[in-house]
């Protein structure tokens, strides 16, 4: 395989972070929003959830359609975009590679009593390996991890990442698995950084 066929097929694998907590989204809807070809929405959809793809792209949820996966396309950052989820609906929301500030109350107003957050995307000091670069785009030192700090009473932060990746490109990433009101979880369960 050439080194652009390799590193394309590597883009098209699911996040390792993404398969890391994957089984702990319990059964239900899983809402992959922004994304793109498909890549969780496959993953999860072989586990058996019913998936809800969203992304603004046509032909990117063109590639996203297959078994288990319905398609919507919406541009959440429109002028006088809705958000059109239902509020405590899905069992999991993942998000990767997107950054839209403003989605963050509404990503977890439509996460399941027990529902599970997967967000992964890139942070400061991502200019060094290449876009994004616009710091709009880039969360800031520790911003999921403050984000999630200011929802405790109804969410539980389970593992939090940030630094360098090298694959399926250079990078730096924040990454966090956060679960809507924990009630499974002991008290003190320990939290993974």
């Amino acid at each position: 395989m050439s080194a652009p066929a390799a590193l394309h097929a590597n883009q098209d694998a699911p996040s390792a972070w993404v398969q890391r907590f994957a089984a702990l989204i319990p059964p239900g809807p899983v809402l992959d929003l922004a994304c793109g070809g498909g890549r969780h929405a496959r993953l999860l959809a072989a586990l058996g959830h019913p998936v809800l793809a969203a992304d603004r792209d046509p032909a990117a949820l063109e590639r996203a359609a297959g078994p288990g996966i319905v398609t919507t396309q919406v541009d959440l950052e429109a002028d006088g975009a809705v958000w059109p989820f239902e509020p405590r609906h899905f069992a999991a929301i993942v998000v990767t590679n997107y950054l839209h500030r403003p989605l963050f109350p509404h990503i977890l107003g439509s996460l399941a009593e027990g529902g599970v957050l997967l967000y992964e995307t890139f942070a400061s000091g991502n200019a060094l390996y290449g876009k994004p670069s616009n710091p709009d785009f880039l969360l800031k030192r520790g911003e999921l991890l403050d984000l999630l700090g200011q929802h405790a009473a109804s969410m539980h932060v389970l593992a939090f990442e940030e630094g360098y990746i090298g694959t399926p490109k250079p990078a730096m990433v924040q990454r966090i698995c956060a679960i809507r009101n924990a009630t499974g979880f002991p008290a003190g369960q320990p939290r993974l950084f």
